[in-house]
């Protein structure tokens, strides 16, 4: 389980990472000639996909299982992702094509979020839910050094209009072997009892029963005492949801927006740029750019490895508070440095290795929260939900925040 929903994130790490280490290259007349609007709005409706594929499939998840939703949603990613490597031009109907093929895979992506996170809080044990939560979030950055590794290599070692195409193309051949891995996960025993699946729960359990066995697990008879009654649920919308989550729960769903705000604005506001601020601001070749990319996506894995048992032994509440903190005032110093004119290209980025050691965790953490404090049968459609209203909100203006860079200004370039 836990291999399988890790590799989906690693996906989307190596796809949102790809996508944003060829940017520079796509400017070129070589390839597509695009401007620097044309490419900022790539990953504005990438995140478009991603909102309208966790709204949509977050609900099914609700409706149709987790595993079966992965695996629509693989499918879906590995559509969208692998037809953009076969933009042929820079007119405006391929335009049109390109921008739909991002929109299709942020879709695929967008919808698997939902199905993932609901599916380890419903098969970890609270034990250890906290660390393996944040560890299969931030796997997302295993996948982010795949794309950076595949970008450099893709863009240096062949002609720039077909490297950029090659390194598109991972995409899908990855997400063949995660469809794979997929299909032998197990579905939730509890979703299946919440929609009256009893018969299908026991054997999902007797399978779960059999694999601790074998590995020496001694597991006693539960008291009747500890028992619960499961109520299979109703179909509804989102209205109902709405209006049930902000009557009944409203300071959850405050921190749970707030949450999901503030780490799409700080992620996708630098990860969707960084690109365009090393070439432009600090002259680092398009090519190049790959190599400060791996460094920022190292610093992104290792906080999650690091830091996510805490979750479980000093508790959520501290963390979460903690890692926002410090990442946030650490971006303020960053600023303020940057707008001095005091980094270079090499010391901007071991400052965004600092600070997303941190803020990987507390972003990882938004997913746990959400998925913990909100009842069983609406978990998928709350997690899909924050997750969207805080792309919308944080994710899609972060991205087209900076107004579009025209004079270098480091390394003396004044």
């Amino acid at each position: 389980m836990v291999a399988g929903l890790g590799a989906a994130w690693i996906l989307d790490g190596l796809q949102i990472t790809i996508a944003s280490s060829v940017t520079g290259v796509l400017a070129s007349p070589e390839t597509l000639n695009m401007t620097s609007t044309e490419i900022g709005l790539i990953a504005s409706v990438y995140l478009v996909g991603q909102i309208i594929g966790a709204l949509v499939f977050g609900r099914l998840s609700d409706q149709l299982g987790r595993r079966r939703l992965l695996v629509m949603t693989l499918l879906l990613y590995l559509l969208g992702t692998g037809a953009a490597a076969f933009t042929t031009g820079h007119h405006t109907g391929w335009l049109v094509y390109f921008y739909a093929t991002r929109l299709v895979a942020g879709m695929g992506i967008g919808g698997q979020y939902a199905a993932i996170n609901s599916a380890i809080d419903e098969m970890m044990p609270s034990k250890y839910r906290g660390r393996v939560d944040i560890w299969i979030n931030g796997s997302y950055w295993a996948g982010a050094i795949l794309g950076s590794f595949a970008a450099l290599v893709f863009l240096n070692a062949f002609a720039v209009n077909v490297g950029w195409r090659l390194a598109f193309l991972m995409g899908p051949l990855l997400a063949l072997v995660v469809l794979v891995v997929a299909r032998t996960l197990p579905e939730s025993p509890r979703w299946l009892l919440t929609h009256g699946r009893v018969q299908e729960a026991e054997e999902e359990l007797a399978k779960i029963e059999e694999v601790a066995s074998r590995s020496g697990q001694q597991l006693g008879p539960v008291d009747e005492g500890a028992a619960i009654t499961l109520v299979p649920e109703q179909k509804y919308g989102y209205l109902t949801f709405l209006r049930l989550v902000f009557r009944q729960y409203p300071k959850r769903a405050i921190l749970g927006a707030t949450l999901m705000i503030t780490q799409s604005f700080l992620y996708n506001a630098i990860f969707f740029t960084y690109a365009l601020v090393l070439t432009t601001f600090y002259g680092v070749s398009a090519t190049k750019v790959p190599l400060y990319g791996l460094a920022f996506s190292v610093g992104n894995l290792a906080g999650p490895l690091l830091l996510a048992p805490l979750f479980d032994s000093v508790g959520r509440k501290k963390m979460i508070s903690g890692t926002y903190l410090v990442s946030g005032t650490l971006l303020g110093v960053s600023a303020f440095l940057f707008d001095n004119g005091d980094l270079t290209a090499n010391s901007q980025t071991f400052v965004w290795v600092v600070i997303f050691f941190f803020a990987s965790v507390g972003a990882s953490a938004a997913y746990l929260t959400v998925s913990e404090i909100f009842p069983l049968e609406t978990r998928a459609i709350c997690i899909a939900f924050f997750y969207a209203f805080g792309t919308a909100l944080g994710g899609i203006t972060g991205a087209i925040s900076d107004d579009e860079p025209t004079t270098p200004r480091a390394n003396g370039l004044e």
